[in-house]
């Protein structure tokens, strides 16, 4: 495990994306996290020397709604960087319509897109973490955390009174490298308890199986780090 703090979210997302640059300077797969706090590195990774002829992008999470609509990770995803680069952004297909039967059929399908696409093992994976210590959309308590076969799997989310379509922990643990980025101090409690150790948050599940994980984080997110 590698931590590297930078002043403020604007550098850590310098940080971030110089990093990745590295990991994907001949291409490879990037998977991308949902949210805002992944948005500067996405933005600076347009200004890095990537292959992007030689890369595949694709969404380790995605909320139930419309492909249009303004909460959609992809949505973001695209805005931000992928329609601004020659890589491929693999889609969830049919997100929005309908239940739970429709939300497992799309999370099937594209756990087959990533299988025949990907592959596997991922090469790079980029992840955020709630206030709640989930991430991607592997949440507390949620039956997705127990999924040791699948890739990629629909998840009913109570908290959130809806579905969300996650990358399994065992796909996340299979990328070659694993990377965190997190600013603000809302987030430096659960920061703190899962890079201690010993924590069944998500989040710590998540890095805490991964071949090679690195944090990177604002000086406000890793002000309780001992």
């Amino acid at each position: 495990m590698e931590v590297r703090i930078a002043p403020d979210p604007d550098r850590v997302g310098d940080l971030a994306a110089a990093t990745v640059a590295r990991w994907l300077v001949d291409g490879g797969s990037l998977g991308l996290a949902g949210g805002q706090t992944p948005l500067a590195t996405y933005r600076q990774l347009l200004t890095q020397p990537v292959d992007w002829d030689s890369a595949l992008l694709w969404m380790t999470d995605e909320r139930w709604v419309p492909a249009d609509h303004e909460d959609s990770n992809t949505a973001m995803a695209r805005q931000a960087l992928a329609d601004h680069v020659a890589a491929e952004l693999l889609e969830v297909p049919e997100v929005g319509a309908g239940d739970g039967t429709a939300a497992a059929a799309a999370a099937d399908s594209y756990a087959t897109t990533l299988q025949d696409r990907i592959g596997t093992s991922p090469h790079v994976v980029l992840l955020g973490i709630g206030d709640d210590g989930h991430t991607a959309s592997l949440f507390p308590g949620t039956t997705a955390l127990s999924e040791m076969d699948k890739v990629f799997v629909a998840n009913w989310v109570e908290s959130k009174g809806t579905w969300r379509l996650t990358a399994t922990l065992p796909y996340l643990w299979a990328a070659t490298q694993m990377a965190f980025v997190v600013t603000g101090e809302a987030k430096a409690a659960v920061l703190a308890e899962i890079i201690g150790g010993g924590s069944d948050l998500p989040a710590a599940m998540a890095a805490d199986g991964a071949q090679d994980v690195t944090w990177f984080l604002d000086e406000a997110a890793a002000s309780l780090l001992q």
